[in-house]
């Protein structure tokens, strides 16, 4: 018997019709002798809702006392599907992720997922038992509730599927696949019937929002059979058409379409932030007194430059997150400018990320000169480009990042996938 792990966004557990829906499924799946894991997120708005009430308590929430709030969405939302289910006359459990457990590390808020007992899990599946397991949270080894960030249900779900060897792990969404980039901002985007687990790591990495960052790092190197698909379809629609739609996230020689696709995706991050230490001595350590800083307050370093170094002294670029931006910009004046000797600290808030991202890079040449060619006939002007071996990323002036992503998606013809 087949197991697998469904996982339902907050969308999909939105309202008390549409977890009943979830429960129609997860009962379809279960009919056709399926074992079933589930791991639901929160209800739409549910954990910002907690958010919010914690911040009128405390404008900066201690961290232990937010995953307590904050994980208590997922609780509700683990209960109620339990009890849909039972409705249809399926017997099924619900467990927190302190029952299973689901062990994670100190981190509050960001904690990191380092084991998983699958004995209680497996117990109930053989018992011919639907288990429902809260995402997004764990307990660490001091006996204190964790959770993984936003969108961690994901990578709670991908983890269950990696623990449990499930046979695919199917993200249900409120869209129907992955797109070759956002359909709101493109209106002829079209769905990709495979992408391939490094493309899709830079694609979320990089702006995507169908998947968290971490879940598809960890489907990859756990080699879980991944597939994106909407739950907003009939959930009585035959599971041979279902379990084929959506997008199915593979392995490079599994994919025999890559060859002939140069570019699959054009992602783009609006919450981008820009900062540059001027005048920095150009001596060995100084890239760590300043990144050390920020990775110390744990706010998160994408794109770095640092300039060629005129008169012994060089100038020193990165990118944050959007959020962290004042964070890091008071850490740097109040602590680093002066231990590094720096003669400034200046910064941009409005900056966005656009990024090409395919796996043919590797086989063919011009995608470089073409994207910039394509920006330049657009007027766009580029503050820093980032490379790797499948992807191209450019920093621009937010004001124009949509007009980047229409033109660089016609560029490349993704209108033809």
């Amino acid at each position: 018997m087949a197991l697998v792990v469904h996982k339902y966004g907050g969308t999909s557990m939105g309202s008390i019709d549409r977890i009943k829906n979830v429960a129609r499924r997860v009962a379809k799946w279960h009919d056709a002798g399926y074992q079933v894991v589930v791991v639901p997120s929160a209800m739409a708005g549910e954990t910002n809702r907690l958010i919010g009430l914690a911040r009128e308590i405390m404008p900066e929430p201690d961290q232990r006392e937010l995953d307590m709030v904050t994980s208590t969405g997922e609780q509700v939302s683990i209960g109620l599907l339990s009890m849909a289910l039972l409705q249809l006359g399926k017997e099924a459990v619900s467990f927190t992720g302190w029952q299973v457990p689901v062990k994670t590390d100190t981190s509050h808020t960001k904690a990191r997922i380092q084991s998983i007992d699958e004995a209680r899990i497996r117990e109930n599946l053989d018992k011919g038992k639907i288990v429902i397991i809260a995402g997004f949270q764990g307990i660490s080894d001091a006996g204190n509730i964790t959770t993984l960030g936003r969108g961690g249900s994901d990578t709670s779900a991908v983890a269950m599927a990696a623990a449990l060897k499930a046979a695919e792990c199917l993200i249900y969404t409120d869209v129907d696949g992955v797109y070759t980039t956002d359909p709101r901002v493109v209106t002829d985007a079209k769905r990709l019937k495979k992408i391939t687990f490094e493309e899709m790591l830079e694609m979320a990495s990089l702006g995507s929002k169908v998947l968290q960052t971490r879940s598809v790092e960890l489907a990859g190197n756990y080699h879980v059979p991944t597939r994106v698909l909407s739950s907003l379809t009939d959930p009585d629609i035959p599971l041979e058409e279902e379990s084929r739609s959506g997008t199915l996230i593979t392995f490079e020689e599994e994919n025999t379409d890559m060859e002939q696709t140069v570019i699959s995706g054009i992602a783009f991050s609006r919450d981008e932030a820009k900062i540059t230490v001027l005048g920095v001595p150009d001596r060995p350590g100084v890239a760590f007194q300043i990144l050390g800083a920020i990775a110390d307050a744990n706010i998160e370093v994408d794109m770095i430059i640092q300039n060629q170094s005129v008169g012994g002294k060089t100038d020193f670029t990165f990118t944050v997150p959007r959020p962290d931006y004042n964070r890091a910009m008071d850490l740097l004046n109040n602590q680093v400018k002066a231990e590094v000797g720096a003669t400034d600290i200046i910064g941009d808030a409005k900056v966005s990320k656009v990024s090409a991202i395919g796996i043919g890079m590797r086989s063919h040449v011009g995608v470089a000169s073409r994207m910039f060619g394509t920006l330049f006939e657009e007027g766009i002007n580029i503050l820093m480009i980032s490379t790797s071996e499948i992807k191209i990323s450019v920093i621009i002036d937010e004001k124009y990042m949509e007009l980047a992503v229409r033109a660089l998606h016609k560029a490349f013809e993704l209108e033809k996938m």
